[in-house]
């Protein structure tokens, strides 16, 4: 562990590049409260979605960082702001109607349209929580309408309204000249109506902590700012947040980015050093839109979690923070095998490169084995090829292709077939498109159920090639099961038969066979599928079978 501490001190890895900024906050001396504290927020004005997981995934890998390159103790907290005034109705939930007339309330005072909680509000906050049960997330849970009701927002209320004109200074500078006539950091809950009220303030009472407005009937009020009588505006609630709470690091999406100076003079104004922060790049869909709560747009967490594992997901997550990266279901494939190579890689590291390395940040060290013989990319095509509709199918031949392995002694593999099997269904079969072979493509595909079929002949394409190519390499071992060799074949057909370049050799086996531009590398996919059934494969395609 002491190897592993000190490649850490020094990794590139945006952990622990982050956790370093954090401990240096406390070189000089440990911070008074006794631990450090990490926060994410989350705005439940829709359903939870999967960056708000992000979010707290990518929170929690810089504390567990932190928790190696130090002894100081950690918290992590969620807060959630559902104090905030519902602004419009989100556009994928039920009860439309019903919603409308609860517009500016609170969100813990809106009626859950769902049915199932006292408030749409908690309910967001019960998908969030249930979410990040699931994973096993260390957090604790904050609501803002407690915080605000119960008290413990009060010494900064109190605070906010004796520095209220050096805060309304910094948002003033923020504001357009229009905005600015009526803009004011406290928001009141209407007494009667409950709504939470944009309106400029007559009178901030110091003193007595207590404010005075005209409603939008014009009648004038007078309200504590303590007990959850008024919420802050959403920017000084973020600095006051940090201030309330002593946050030491939180990290936000892109288009926070610019509010960052004010959140950080309001938190100073408020008597508390600003915490670290980390800016992160948005999520996009498949059309490159910013993914979005109320639109529902972009993956959800329980779509992704029907075609891949959770570690998959956090492998994704982890990968390039700060770079902007489209998040639908083509990118599933790609993130299911890269978790697996580094699972893989991971155990003859060394401490510097296992600290770099992104399942040590997905399993907070504690890293597992693969059990993943067969990689992800391949299973896709062995369930094309098999048009199976149950993963039993693609055990079939797993079985063959890796006798030691089975459901129970491989259960990541065995969820990785059904994962397959729905991937497959529901996003390539309904987008494959086959094709007849040009003549040199037919030429060359006949060869190749022959050469599979005939060592001799298979050798004797190998030599061919190697001729051709001025190589004297010694012919290999002519092994039907063996995926290397297979691949020898593939690859000295092709070019015994002129395709230049390669690739479009190998594209002609997938758009002809398999009904795909891509595909895996062949001669793994022959093993694994059998040779007769690649054969068998190949030649139905041939007679057109599949057009």
């Amino acid at each position: 562990m002491s190897e592993l501490r000190d490649a850490a001190l020094n990794s590139k890895a945006w952990p622990f590049e982050e956790a370093r900024r954090v401990l240096k906050r406390y070189e000089k001396a440990p911070p008074e409260k006794g631990y450090v504290l990490f926060e994410t927020g989350y705005g439940p004005s829709g359903l939870p979605h999967i960056g708000t997981f992000g979010e707290v995934l990518r929170t929690t890998m810089v504390r567990r960082a932190f928790e190696l390159i130090s002894d100081i103790p950690t918290r992590l907290i969620c807060f959630s702001d559902d104090l905030d005034g519902m602004r419009k109705v989100p556009g994928n939930v039920p009860n439309q109607d019903m919603l409308q007339e609860h517009l500016q309330k609170p969100l813990t005072s809106v009626p859950d349209p769902f049915g199932e909680y006292e408030s749409f509000g908690d309910h967001n906050n019960a998908m969030l929580r249930r979410f990040l049960d699931t994973f096993g997330f260390d957090y604790e849970f904050y609501s803002a309408t407690e915080f605000y009701n119960t008290g413990q927002f009060d010494e900064i209320l109190l605070r906010a309204c004796e520095r209220y004109d050096d805060i309304m200074k910094v948002m003033l500078k923020s504001l357009r000249e229009e905005r600015q006539q009526t803009y004011s950091i406290f928001l009141p809950i209407h007494p009667e109506t409950g709504r939470v009220l944009y309106v400029p303030m007559k009178k901030v009472d110091a003193e007595k902590g207590e404010i005075t407005f005209d409603d939008q009937d014009g009648r004038e009020w007078t309200l504590p700012v303590t007990g959850g009588h008024v919420k802050l505006q959403w920017k000084p609630d973020f600095g006051a947040r940090w201030a309330a709470l002593g946050v030491d690091f939180e990290m936000y999406g892109k288009d926070h980015s610019t509010n960052t100076p004010i959140y950080d003079s309001i938190c100073e104004i408020l008597g508390q050093p600003a915490p670290e922060h980390f800016t992160y790049e948005l999520f996009l869909d498949e059309n490159g839109q910013k993914i979005s709560k109320s639109s529902g747009n972009g993956i959800s967490i329980d779509e992704w979690l029907t075609y891949a594992s959770t570690e998959s997901l956090s492998y994704f997550m982890y990968q390039k923070p700060k770079t902007a990266k489209r998040l639908y279901f083509d990118v599933i494939p790609r993130a299911m095998d890269e978790y697996h190579q580094q699972l893989r890689a991971y155990p003859g590291q060394s401490w510097e490169q296992k600290a770099n390395n992104p399942v040590y940040h997905i399993h907070s060290g504690d890293v597992p084995a693969s059990d993943m013989v067969v990689p992800f990319s391949m299973l896709l095509n062995l369930a094309s090829a098999s048009s199976a509709e149950d993963k039993a199918v693609l055990w079939g031949f797993i079985a063959k292709y890796a006798p030691e392995a089975s459901p129970e002694s491989h259960p990541g593999l065995d969820a990785a077939a059904g994962y397959a099997v729905r991937y497959f269904n529901d996003f390539v079969k309904p987008t494959k498109v086959y094709r007849l072979p040009t003549e040199q493509e037919r030429a060359a595909l006949e060869d190749l159920v022959a050469c599979f079929g005939d060592a001799e002949r298979a050798l004797a394409a190998i030599a061919q090639k190697n001729a051709a190519m001025g190589s004297d390499d010694p012919l290999p071992e002519a092994d039907f099961a063996d995926e290397e060799f297979l691949q020898s074949v593939v690859f000295a057909v092709g070019k015994n038969h002129g395709f230049e370049p390669l690739r479009d050799w190998f594209k002609a086996i997938y758009e002809v066979c398999l009904g795909a531009s891509q595909g895996p590398r062949f001669g793994g996919f022959a093993a694994l599928y059998g040779i007769e059934d690649t054969r068998a494969l190949i030649s139905k395609a041939l007679a057109g079978d599949f057009v």
